[in-house]
């Protein structure tokens, strides 16, 4: 079976605390382990989530600030160390290759992994698989700054109920879906007749930006949408003059994209509680969690036709 879920490695923003680790996110993805900013900490939070390096399939980097990219040579070094033997795949700004071929090799040590790195220089998609396209967009923040979206490629959807009337059963529908059309009792059944093409599943992260346009494309109908949420409403201009976003912002975000579920994080460490985020988030959208370390976030299926 399928399993796609967010796990949070770290929700802190700047600073860490007692309860929150330095950003990280990893998200799994089917057979795909998606690292997002890893920051400092991010092997032991790892370790704590029950990963391992080994899981890691692609990596992103949204900035280079410390907070969300100080983690990563512990990470590539992890890669060799534990003997990795797929090529893993970092995506980061451009502008910013010196900061990457710094981390990369910041200290010495047994570089067996293979590495590919994946400079961005525009908005667009970054990487297609037979199942998903993942894709990046700039975002508004102090430094080169881009936010990503993975999204499963749509697919055909049988009804049953279209199927039982066509007479096609067993063995047929897997045909009827490899070739369009199936011959049944005389007469051609093509796959539009008995199913419809729907969107798959997308999911979005947006880290550490004002709201700008290319927020809004990267999270439109998103089934999850990790937005930052760096303060409270009450702190809008500080928010903006930081190139920051507040959870009611987040919430505007996630509301005008029509995403189903919001993922609340990067917390700045004024605040303890993280109750009054979803509060401020809910009346815009009913489906809000405020991360914590170490959650883990079902990616929200979507409904079979009947």
């Amino acid at each position: 079976m399928s399993s796609r879920e967010l796990i949070v490695l770290g929700s802190a923003s700047q600073v860490p605390t007692r309860h929150r680790n330095h950003n990280a996110y990893f998200l799994r993805w089917d057979e795909e382990g998606i690292l997002f900013d890893p920051g400092e900490g991010t092997q032991r939070q790892m370790t704590l989530a029950g990963l391992s390096a080994t899981q890691v399939t692609r990596i992103c980097v949204t900035h280079f600030h410390g907070d969300h990219a100080l983690g990563l040579p512990g990470i590539i070094q992890r890669l060799s160390l534990d003997r990795a033997k797929h090529p893993v795949e970092v995506y980061y700004p451009a502008s910013g290759q010196a900061f990457f071929e710094r981390l990369r090799h910041a200290t010495i040590f047994m570089d067996a992994a293979t590495i590919i790195p994946r400079p961005i220089s525009e908005d667009g998609v970054l990487a297609e698989t037979k199942g998903f396209k993942l894709s990046a967009a700039k975002l508004e923040h102090a430094v080169d700054t881009y936010g990503f979206r993975l999204e499963e490629h749509a697919r055909v959807q049988l009804h049953p109920g279209r199927l039982a009337e066509a007479g096609v059963s067993g063995p047929l529908t897997g045909e009827l879906l490899r070739r369009g059309s199936v011959e049944v009792g005389g007469r051609t059944v093509r796959v539009e007749e008995v199913g419809e093409s729907r969107a798959g599943q997308a999911f979005a992260f947006v880290m550490d930006t004002r709201p700008c346009a290319g927020a809004t494309r990267l999270a439109r109908g998103v089934d999850l949408l990790v937005c930052e949420s760096t303060y409270l409403d009450t702190e809008r201009k500080e928010a903006h003059d930081h190139f920051h976003m507040t959870a009611l912002q987040a919430a505007e975000l996630a509301r005008e994209a029509r995403a189903r579920r919001l993922v609340l994080t990067h917390f700045s460490q004024r605040y303890e509680d993280t109750a009054p985020f979803v509060d401020e988030a809910k009346p815009l959208v009913a489906d809000v969690v405020a991360a914590r370390d170490l959650d883990r976030v079902e990616v929200p299926k979507r409904s079979r036709p009947t």
